[in-house]
């Protein structure tokens, strides 16, 4: 994938991995798309992708909303004579234990991650078809490889993604839709101060392990380079990564050592 000239949408574009990532294929004289709820902050990073030589729209929406997204989808799709990549970068984490985590809860946390995401990519997987095919990349977690503790509706959510986007490459190999599940370990972001508690409000701490994870400026490289060459997995982290070999390979390890390791 030769990303120079072509329309990219990016989700999640307001801050943490999706904003870097915008920032990173902004040099490549794109047409960016940049989605999230806050628009003041897409303006922000919006202006810094058009003094990298870009053009850029602005398209917030809400992805817990389900009419929010089909009118952003129809706004793009209405406007944009093809959308070249989706890549999926909005969702909410969790910092609460599943016995003290009401089902309203974790409801939300899959409406975001799970639902609002596929909602998007089948508004506009019928015009990448159309149009010949496209890439679409969703962003996992290492721990929708594994159970991790204080994650459980997180976990199982980013497990539904693997299975759904596993599912849609499959299926669309014949209409040249290339998928990439991108999967980060700890990268210093505000993950964990916008995570959700066992209540439903903002966490609004940051954790030790992701305070110092690997930066996230370096992880939009990764990602990209990686992008680039079209990876149907990518992983990118530090050490924490080497759980997702372990639990492949050595699972009695794996369970030893998930019921001890700090989950912050």
């Amino acid at each position: 994938m030769n990303f120079t000239g072509k329309t990219i949408w990016i989700t999640g574009a307001s801050s943490g991995i999706g904003k870097a990532v915008a920032i990173e294929l902004s040099v490549n004289s794109t047409h960016l798309i940049l989605s999230g709820r806050k628009e003041e902050a897409l303006n922000k990073v919006a202006t810094i992708c058009q003094e990298n030589g870009s053009s850029v729209k602005v398209v917030p929406f809400d992805l817990s909303d389900e009419k929010s997204i089909e009118q952003a989808a129809k706004s793009v799709l209405d406007a944009e004579t093809k959308v070249d990549c989706l890549f999926h970068f909005g969702g909410i984490s969790q910092r609460s234990f599943a016995s003290e985590t009401p089902l309203f809860v974790d409801r939300k946390i899959f409406e975001v991650n799970f639902f609002g995401t596929i909602a998007l990519t089948k508004a506009v997987l019928p015009s990448m078809i159309k149009n010949g095919g496209g890439q679409i990349a969703v962003t996992s977690s290492i721990v929708g490889k594994f159970g991790f503790p204080y994650r459980s509706s997180y976990s199982a959510s980013k497990h539904a993604l693997h299975g759904f986007f596993e599912s849609l490459r499959a299926e669309n190999v014949k209409n040249n839709i290339r998928v990439s599940i991108i999967i980060p370990g700890r990268i210093k972001t505000n993950i964990s101060v916008n995570a959700i508690d066992k209540d439903g409000n903002k966490y609004s701490k940051m954790d030790e392990g992701q305070d110092s994870g690997k930066p996230v400026d370096a992880t939009a490289k990764v990602i990209c380079k990686k992008l680039q060459r079209e990876k149907k997995e990518i992983l990118v982290g530090g050490k924490e990564l080497l759980l997702v070999h372990i639990r492949r390979f050595f699972p009695n390890l794996y369970y030893y050592l998930v019921s001890r390791v700090k989950p912050l």
